[in-house]
């Protein structure tokens, strides 16, 4: 593939994030799209109560336009399409019932649960029709282990954390916009080297739109992606995971939101097995340095620091 067509996507997705910026925000803010912040959360967050969030439709829609442009519609192109999307669409009901309600959360965990496994289930039917295969190689060696039907569980599996932990990982000004990007670099890179032209070319418009929110995003905040940008970003992400046979190095690559998730899990585990202990002063992880005195852009550019070193280990097993 032309690495030409790569760097014309991101600049073109790139582009688009920057364009809509100053159509959607002043949008946004008209119809009182405010964030709610948590009041448990570190207190210097509280200042951020009504900025606009759903920030996400600009990513998505820059992602949208530009690999409508470049892609070759293949099957896979659907794939990504509804992953990313779909998963999309459930996060911007989550957000519209956040801010409709005035209240911090949005769907019922069982409404949010229904809608990430509708299209987890569209998305095996499709890779079954297109016999995609089942098998899943071992990082770092040719060894590859055939699980058959068994597959399509671990796609769910794969759908329903990726999609999660990335969401985990927005609570800090340009921290899952910085992270996503490096992480769809490493699967540019990955994708490329497979020849999977669609998810090259998916990835590559995703690491455009993410660095032209950060415009918007970086700290001081001006716009919040939300649930409409999280969740399409970890369901588009573990697509091309799956597509590109990288299942595994998903782990790698995305190795901060891994830890995000980690950091909820053993929070929660402990608070409950413990009798109300917690083992970080808040989760997901990112909000416990900040209440150990790190300012957000510290967090934030060791948080890339460290997701950069991932997506590096992840490229070196990949190739």
């Amino acid at each position: 593939m032309d690495v030409k067509v790569i760097l014309l996507s991101i600049g073109a997705s790139f582009m688009l994030a920057v364009l809509f910026g100053p159509l959607f925000i002043p949008l946004l803010r008209r119809l009182k799209f405010g964030q709610t912040i948590r009041t448990d959360g570190p207190q210097s967050h509280l200042k951020k109560t009504g900025t606009p969030t759903m920030g996400g439709i600009i990513i998505l829609l820059a992602v949208l336009l530009a690999f409508l442009k470049f892609s070759d519609k293949t099957n896979a192109f659907w794939v990504l399409l509804i992953a990313c999307f779909g998963f999309g669409l459930v996060g911007f009901l989550d957000d519209y019932i956040k801010i409709a309600f005035k209240r911090s959360l949005g769907l019922t965990a069982f409404q949010k649960l229904f809608g990430q496994l509708l299209f987890s289930v569209i998305i095996c039917v499709m890779l079954h029709h297109m016999h995609h295969s089942t098998s899943i190689g071992i990082p770092g060696t040719s060894t590859s282990i055939d699980i058959g039907w068994f597959y399509y569980p671990f796609v769910v599996i794969m759908l329903f954390a990726t999609s999660n932990a990335v969401n985990f990982t927005d609570g800090v000004d340009g921290l899952l916009g910085g992270t996503g990007a490096v992480a769809f670099t490493a699967f540019t890179i990955l994708a490329l080297h497979a020849s999977e032209h669609e998810s090259a070319i998916f990835s590559a418009t995703m690491i455009g739109a993410l660095l032209g929110f950060l415009v918007f995003n970086a700290h001081p905040a001006k716009v919040f992606m939300g649930d409409s940008g999280s969740l399409g970003i970890g369901g588009g992400m573990a697509a091309v995971a799956i597509l590109t046979k990288t299942e595994l190095l998903l782990i790698v690559i995305g190795g901060v939101f891994v830890l995000e998730m980690l950091s909820v899990i053993l929070q929660v585990g402990s608070f409950k097995l413990r009798k109300g202990k917690r083992i970080f002063k808040m989760s997901p992880i990112h909000h416990h340095f900040e209440l150990s005195g790190w300012s957000e852009w510290k967090v934030v550019s060791v948080f890339w620091f460290v997701g950069i070193v991932f997506a590096a280990v992840g490229v070196f097993l990949g190739r």
